[in-house]
């Protein structure tokens, strides 16, 4: 009896769907399917017998089939995958598909994902800085910044698996669009600070580096890494860094720094600039007392 088994499964895919139509519970189902094996067979191959021999009433979303449209997200045995990109060989035993649990279902394995683009919509677009010139000119390093994140698919594949987004559904906009405002912020030309936005609207306080996102991606995009972080730090820079607050305190009350703001150059750069220097006088000033007692010292020493 085992050995039927084994070679049944040498020779067959076993799948167990997750159905449904929309939210409604009384609708919500797993059908097994047994589709053949072949070589190189991926998930969406499975799929795609499915609808073509056995039940053409399956729902499922998908375009390319080359693992670049992004459109054949689900999950697979409770992990969020492209169902073209998934190899039935590298499973083992049968295998479950479910639609991605972080956006409501259409039918089947089709997700509504409309909610992503009304986010989309809300992110400050590019703005060229006010000091470029009509050539713009930068270095590489500059653009490989930010070349990573424009690799990325919109599978949501890292939405759907961001608890935040999934599970607690606070204004988080979700590590796809933490990527996106990354890429603007990162543009060697772009010339807006997106860090209010960041921490008044997009509720990226909610994210808690659990680097989840990151492992799912398809692209191998280091979202965490490459634009969580670094989007993090320009908020706190912004909000709650003790230097650039002081400065910010200065300016309303000295012309000088009045002035200096209102140069041909980017807020960003302002900022950068005032941080520098303020960095200096801090340490100058804490570093002071180690140097001039000791310097006192001597000289009264030297003198006596």
């Amino acid at each position: 009896m085992a050995q039927q088994t084994a070679a049944a499964s040498a020779t067959k895919v076993r799948l167990k769907i997750l159905r449904g139509v929309g939210s409604d519970a009384a609708s919500e189902r797993y059908d097994t399917f047994e589709v053949p094996r072949e070589e190189g067979m991926v998930v969406l191959n499975a799929i795609h017998y499915i609808q073509t021999n056995i039940d053409p009433s399956l729902s499922a979303r998908w375009n390319c089939k080359a693992a670049k449209c992004g459109s054949c997200s689900a999950e697979i045995n409770g992990r969020p995958k492209l169902m073209c990109k998934t190899r039935v060989d590298s499973l083992e035993g049968e295998i479950t598909v479910e639609p991605m649990k972080a956006f409501p279902r259409i039918r089947d394995l089709v997700t509504d994902v409309e909610e992503n683009w009304r986010v989309a919509a809300m992110i400050p677009p590019f703005t060229p800085r006010a000091d470029a010139s009509k050539d713009w000119r930068f270095f590489q390093r500059d653009v490989e910044r930010s070349r990573e994140f424009r690799r990325c698919i919109e599978c949501f594949l890292c939405q759907d698996v961001c608890h935040v987004v999934r599970e607690h559904k606070a204004d988080y906009i979700g590590p796809r669009w933490v990527v996106k405002a990354a890429s603007l912020d990162m543009h060697p030309m772009d010339g807006l600070n997106r860090a209010d936005f960041m921490k008044d609207k997009g509720g990226l306080g909610y994210c808690n580096i659990t680097k989840c996102c990151q492992e799912v991606c398809p692209e191998h995009i280091v979202i965490t890494d490459d634009a969580i972080i670094p989007e993090k730090e320009r908020v706190v820079d912004r909000r709650y860094d003790p230097l650039l607050l002081l400065y910010r305190r200065m300016r309303r009350a000295n012309p000088l720094l009045w002035l200096y703001q209102r140069m041909p150059r980017s807020q960003k750069q302002v900022e950068a600039d005032t941080k520098s220097a303020l960095k200096v006088v801090f340490w100058g000033l804490l570093l002071a007392p180690f140097v001039i007692v000791p310097l006192y010292y001597l000289f009264l020493s030297l003198l006596g």
